[in-house]
């Protein structure tokens, strides 16, 4: 008997289970009621030919998954977290399985009042540089798509990072969606409840609490102590960064303490929104509005002459979001709620960047190429986190736009030279941008037109700067109990990576500490 088999159901009867045994039965050769015991392990849209269905996994008499448990109580603290977010918090949280105790802190506030400070900046512009879309409680993704699907499955168990997740909130379909998804409106409640199941076991979390330096001790290299901006220091036997990929201070003070550091390459461009329902007919067709179905989404890649452009976190059904950490700077990201139903769809439309291309191409190029960028998005929004934003027809026909329609983006939208911004930093990047937007025309007909925008700019995609770990210990090669961990660090891209990531290096912490 197979112990996994593909079902292709039709849209209609996804949710019959009454349907689904009986095509599980013909397929087994057995009555219904001799059905082994069995679990839906996968389903996913495959609407190839716009001939809509959902092909479904059903694994077979599947091996029962241990259940999920943390210790009564943990040890004393002896790993210093810098850094909240989901490389931070399931590092914690593996540690604590092996009771290992951690103090996490993080420069940003708990959800709620980060929740307000959000608020704040979407409604009147105002930027709070400690608390915002990328800092505080859970990192960037805690009001962000909460999307966790990812192609890091190699880096470590997907599925138990789904099974944390269900058992502290998240909807049990993550378990088996193809792209699972939770929404912004649901995950700060889950990333509460992870953190309160932490300190129930005696993990600690301080909030607003900002690292800004550390202390060496001479006779080992070790660091000694992590140095706060209250003048307080934190010791341990292990230093954990998962500082994310905004926090750009903190590259500078590990550079000035002898910390090993790499440039990486990085993408930079803009962000495209277009109506959901025309997204939805391109994908599905005649089935476009069934019920049934999910906002319907893309991926696309297109390389010339070397420089690829790709599109990146891809919002069905969502908002664009200002993401700045810096008050004179313009940054755009995506966000949805679990139901994705907002009329408008949104992705990044992105070029790499490969740190050798930049002028004085030194450590911090790439930074403040970053930084140039932002700035000149935020003089052509002209104020208060308004956006530049141009109509893709206009920008890939190298004109400018007049009126333009409806955005998500609450700050607002100003007509602008988009192309202006993103060549200001010395790279030419409007042309590879209109290269691919052609390209994504013939793949997608009607993603370039008139009621479609350009939204500027999507420059946090991934850090530009790497710190450099031992690809066994995990460990910086610099020093050896500082473990850099992942956006921030340069060793993820996304919430799940992020997690894994966090997960890989505590085992290391745990196999250096010598427990069990």
């Amino acid at each position: 008997m197979a112990n996994v088999l593909e079902l292709n159901i039709d849209p209609d009867d996804i949710d019959d289970r009454d349907k689904l045994e009986r095509r599980l039965a013909h397929a087994l050769r057995v009555s219904v009621d001799d059905l082994p015991s069995y679990r839906v392990r996968r389903r996913s849209i495959d609407a190839r030919r716009q001939h809509v269905r959902w092909r479904v996994l059903v694994e077979i008499e599947p091996e029962l998954t241990p259940p999920l448990a943390l210790p009564c109580a943990v040890s004393s603290h002896p790993v210093v977290i810098v850094g909240g977010g989901p490389a931070g918090l399931f590092c914690a949280y593996e540690l604590a399985r092996h009771g290992i105790g951690s103090t996490v802190i993080d420069r940003g506030k708990q959800v709620q009042p980060r929740r307000r400070d959000i608020a704040l900046l979407q409604r009147q512009g105002e930027v709070d540089p400690e608390s915002n879309y990328c800092f505080g409680e859970g990192g960037a993704g805690t009001f962000s798509d909460g999307k966790l699907y990812t192609r890091a499955h190699k880096r470590g168990d997907v599925s138990d990072i789904l099974r944390v997740l269900v058992h502290h909130g998240a909807p049990p379909d993550i378990m088996i969606d193809a792209r699972p998804h939770i929404g912004s409106n649901k995950l700060p409640k889950v990333i509460t409840s992870i953190r309160a199941s932490l300190e129930a076991c005696g993990v600690a979390f301080r909030f607003s609490t900002k690292a800004v330096n550390f202390t060496v001790e001479r006779a080992t290299g070790q660091l000694a102590a992590l140095e706060l901006a209250d003048g307080q220091g934190l010791t341990g036997d292990a230093f954990v960064l998962a500082t994310g990929h905004s926090a750009r201070d903190v590259w500078d003070w590990l550079s000035a303490g002898g910390v090993a550091l790499e440039a990486k390459s990085f993408a930079i461009g803009a962000r495209i929104e277009h109506g959901q329902s025309w997204l939805n007919r391109c994908q599905y067709g005649a089935a476009a509005t069934h019920p049934k179905l999910p906002a319907a989404s893309y991926r696309l890649t297109h390389s010339e002459a070397g420089v690829g452009v790709f599109s990146f976190c891809m919002c069905p059904g969502g908002w664009i979001v200002p993401s700045t950490t810096e008050r004179d700077a313009v940054v755009v990201n995506g966000m949805s709620l679990s139901r994705r139903d907002s009329p408008f769809a949104n992705s990044g439309i992105v070029v790499s960047i490969d740190p050798g291309r930049l002028e004085q191409p030194d450590l911090f190029a790439g930074v403040r190429y970053q930084a140039q960028i932002e700035q000149l998005a935020a003089a052509a929004g002209g104020g208060q986190q308004r956006a530049p934003a141009v109509r893709v027809k206009d920008f890939v026909e190298g004109k400018a736009s007049g009126a333009l329609p409806k955005s998500s983006y609450v700050p607002g939208i100003a007509p602008a030279d988009l192309a202006s911004v993103l060549d200001g930093g010395g790279l030419d990047l409007s042309t590879p941008l209109r290269s691919a937007l052609r390209v994504f025309e013939r793949r997608l007909p009607g993603f370039v037109s008139n009621e479609a925008i350009l939204v500027g700019v999507e420059s946090r995609t991934s850090a530009p700067i790497r710190i450099v770990r031992d690809a066994q210990t995990l460990a910086s090669v610099s020093h050896i109990n500082l473990y850099p961990c992942g956006e921030g660090a340069g060793y993820a891209g996304g919430i799940m990576s992020a997690a894994l990531d966090g997960q890989r290096v505590a085992r290391a912490i745990v196999a250096k500490l010598g427990v069990a």
